[in-house]
């Protein structure tokens, strides 16, 4: 071979491999990212979050144009209602009035038929879980928010404010609070223990406002009290309520009777006093109890019936 050709042929041969060299550099020197192998496929799970709740299944369109639909099937729960609640309406359905300004009297509503509702909470339960009583000096607060003014007929000092436990119709042992003519209160706290020791049942037992007294009737009240500064039912003469010298007891189970009118309004259902249903006053347990300190039973009127009402002088 000539010398020239030679020489060519190396030079070629040369620069091929310099070229060669170059691309191996090249495709060594390429960034990892850039450099997919041709198997690898992406991944849905990196880039779509887990369904772990199904809300709604929309159709799906099957290749062969058909539609599958995927049903949920409705979640279901279970509500137990407390037979002791007490209805939302209670205390906010107003009565139309009669000529007379009591309520019109209405049939008993079916939640108030055989009536035991639970007790509000006023006062923390005793501690002991048993009967516990208290007598002292009306506090200032209490006062505030009772019916007392200057124009009633007893003097501050003259009453006494009392705490007694009872049991209530939901089963539980609350506190109760009254204010009472002073020279009764130890007495009350006495017929209070009788009551608890016989298991007699009270809806609530608290101290009445004077808003209370005026206002309009809704005729489902239950509150055992003493001391409300207002006349006697139906008279302008001071009831002995206004001296703390008389007590109801559970009102909507012992309502008041004269002729065609029934308070509460909505209580007729608890005339049929051999119906002896619990929270009711009959001839025994709670009578004699306030016979023991000397009261006497409206039940035992025959102008009337007030089944709720005991009093000192027994009227």
């Amino acid at each position: 071979m000539p010398a020239m050709k030679l020489t060519r042929s190396l030079l070629g041969a040369a620069v091929l491999a310099m070229l060669a060299a170059a691309c191996t550099a090249a495709t060594a020197s390429d960034p990892p990212d850039l450099a997919v192998p041709a198997t690898a496929a992406p991944s849905e799970t990196a880039v779509r979050p887990e369904r772990t709740t199904l809300i709604a299944a929309a159709p799906l369109d099957a290749p062969d144009g058909s539609v599958t639909t995927t049903a949920v099937a409705p979640e279901t729960t279970t509500t137990t209602v407390s037979p002791f609640v007490r209805p939302a309406w209670l205390g906010r359905r107003l009565l139309p009035l009669r000529a007379d300004g009591f309520g019109e009297v209405q049939p008993t509503p079916p939640e108030l038929i055989d009536r035991r509702l639970a007790t509000p909470s006023l006062l923390p339960p005793p501690a002991s879980g048993g009967f516990e009583s208290s007598v002292g000096p009306v506090p200032p607060d209490v006062l505030a928010r009772s019916s007392w003014t200057e124009e009633c007929p007893v003097a501050v000092a003259d009453l006494a404010y009392v705490t007694v436990a009872h049991l209530g119709f939901d089963g539980g042992v609350h506190t109760g609070e009254m204010i009472v003519n002073a020279r009764a209160a130890a007495s009350m706290a006495d017929v209070f223990a009788e009551l608890f020791a016989v298991g007699f049942p009270i809806e609530e037992m608290r101290v009445l406002s004077l808003g209370e007294i005026d206002a309009p009737p809704t005729g489902d009240g239950n509150l055992t009290s003493s001391f409300e500064c207002r006349p006697a039912t139906g008279s302008n003469k001071w009831s002995q309520h206004a001296y703390g010298l008389a007590v109801d007891i559970n009102p909507f189970h012992n309502p008041y009777l004269k002729r065609d009118l029934v308070l509460p309004e909505l209580a007729s259902f608890y005339l049929d006093r051999d119906l002896a249903l619990p929270g009711m006053v009959d001839k025994t347990v709670v009578v004699e109890a306030f016979a023991a300190i000397g009261w006497k039973w409206g039940g035992n009127w025959s102008s009337l019936k007030d089944w709720m009402h005991f009093s000192e002088s027994g009227t």
